[in-house]
C-alpha cells in the first residue's frame, strides 16, 4: 500500500506505543498539529458526529486537501490521523479507502467507541459529498 509520508509517520509513531495510555497521549498530541479553520461556518459542520466537527476541503493539483476541527481533544486527535492518511489522495483513492483498516493499523480501533467511530464515517462520507461537489 502506498501511504502519503503523514500516514507513514503516523504509523510508525503509533507503532511504537506500547498501550493504549501512551497512543491516547500520542493521538492528543496529533490534534495540537491540526491546521486551523479561519472560521467555523454551519455550511462545514459534519453531521452524524457526537462531538462538533467541522470540515472543509479543496483540490490542488489532482488531489484533495482538507482541514478539520473539534472542540473535543480527543476528536482533533482522531480528526489529525484521519487527515494524514487522506490528504494528497485523489477521488479515486478516497473513494476506496478502508478506515476501520486504517484505524486498525494504528492500535486504535479497539478503543474507538461506536459514536466516535460513527462520527469518523460521518467525516469520511462528508469528505466524499465534498468530493462529488468539487
Amino acid at each position: 500500500m502506498n501511504l502519503p509520508a503523514s500516514a507513514r509517520e503516523a504509523l510508525e509513531a503509533f507503532s511504537a506505543c506500547p498501550g493504549w495510555e501512551q497512543r491516547a497521549r500520542l493521538l492528543m498530541h496529533w490534534g495540537e498539529r491540526l491546521e486551523p479553520l479561519d472560521a467555523r461556518h454551519e455550511a462545514d459542520r459534519v453531521s452524524g458526529c457526537e462531538s462538533q466537527v467541522w470540515l472543509v476541503g479543496e483540490r490542488r493539483d489532482g488531489a484533495w486537501h482538507f482541514r478539520a476541527s473539534s472542540d473535543a481533544r480527543l476528536i482533533r486527535g482522531l480528526l489529525a490521523v484521519l487527515l494524514a492518511r487522506v490528504n494528497g489522495l485523489s477521488a479515486e483513492q478516497l473513494a476506496t479507502l478502508d478506515l476501520p483498516d486504517w484505524f486498525a493499523q494504528l492500535g486504535l480501533s479497539r478503543q474507538l467507541s461506536p459514536s466516535r467511530a460513527n462520527g469518523m464515517n460521518a467525516v469520511l462520507q462528508r469528505m466524499r459529498q465534498l468530493l462529488a461537489t468539487g
